[in-house]
């Protein structure tokens, strides 16, 4: 019984804190959990926040789950592939999620973010999917387009650098 009051107690609490605190939140819940050795990795809901966030932002409509290839559209009927990825200390990884059947054309934009460890955004770009050819590569056993980020991506001259708008809507 007692800790049902408290995890009641606690609920009530969680829904005064915004996106930002409860990610925060989740990540120090995480630590805590691999620690124990409850879990084995620090998996997270990095993509979905990245999705909201860069609709938020940027006046995007999501796109419905079965949509192919792509995330959200604008209101002039672009669409927007979004990819994201959390530093970690424990991990280097510094490619984004593969890009599946690139030549299908099923975006028009990509937009990359990169968070902090606290999800806060750290750098966030959006490029024309012309500008991938250039900077991503094809990995067979991923099947689909990586793209290692790195200052290409940030400083790429078709980039148009959205950081400061994520982290405004983060607040």
């Amino acid at each position: 019984m007692r800790s049902s009051t408290l995890f009641e107690r606690m609920s009530l609490q969680l829904g005064q804190l915004t996106d930002i605190e409860l990610l925060r939140l989740h990540s120090t819940v995480l630590d805590e959990l691999r620690a124990r050795g409850a879990v084995r990795t620090r998996n997270n809901p990095i993509a979905d926040y990245a999705e909201a966030l860069v609709c938020k932002a940027l006046s995007l409509r999501r796109a419905e789950k079965e949509s192919k290839g792509h995330d959200a559209a604008g209101p002039d009927g672009t669409r927007y592939e979004i990819k994201s990825r959390r530093e970690n200390p424990d991990r280097k990884a510094t490619l984004s999620s593969p890009i599946r059947d690139l030549e299908g054309e099923h975006f028009d934009q990509l937009i990359i973010v990169l968070f902090a460890e606290d999800y806060t955004v750290k750098k966030a770009v959006e490029l024309p999917r012309s500008a991938v050819d250039q900077i991503g590569r094809f990995v067979k056993h991923v099947n689909g387009w990586v793209i290692p980020l790195r200052e290409n991506v940030w400083c790429n001259p078709h980039a148009r650098d959205i950081t400061l708008l994520l982290q405004s809507c983060q607040e």
